[in-house]
């Protein structure tokens, strides 16, 4: 199972990147988890400074942007 986290604390961007990933995540047909991390200290504790974040596995792929799903879908595959 992938376990996708989402940082960040709420904002439409956040939102936003939430439905990509799980766009991307459906459309591979992956066992996936969606994890939100809203808590600044958690966020920061994952070297991440810019949010949204897109983390994979423990992995960060993505800081400070929303990246589209097709794009999304390579960082899970």
């Amino acid at each position: 199972m992938k376990t996708i986290e989402i940082l960040g604390t709420g904002c439409p961007k956040c939102q936003s990147l939430t439905q990509a990933a799980d766009e991307a995540a459906r459309r591979l047909g992956l066992d996936y988890e969606i994890v939100k991390v809203t808590e600044i200290p958690d966020i920061l504790a994952r070297g991440v400074m810019m949010t949204p974040a897109l983390v994979v596995d423990g992995e960060v792929k993505a800081t400070g942007r929303v990246p589209a799903a097709a794009e999304i879908e390579r960082m899970l595959g």
